[in-house]
């Protein structure tokens, strides 16, 4: 499922595509409550549905949470 500029997911509102890939897609947001800049990474639904994906993915998040950089 593809969103658009503009589209609300939570509190994060949608700016513009970064990326696309066999992981799901990525967009430059805002974050609304925190008012700041983020990546926000959707998954597709058959990545979503599967337990090692999923894993996969969130083990991709906590490496990235782990980042600590001036330049990200």
């Amino acid at each position: 499922m593809s969103h658009s500029p503009g589209d609300k997911l939570g509190p994060y509102e949608l700016l513009s595509p970064l990326g696309a890939g066999g992981m799901g897609e990525v967009y430059k947001a805002r974050d609304t409550r925190l008012d700041r800049t983020v990546a926000v990474k959707v998954l597709p639904e058959h990545i979503a549905q599967r337990d090692d994906s999923l894993a996969r993915f969130e083990r991709e998040a906590r490496a990235v949470a782990s980042l600590n950089h001036p330049n990200i």
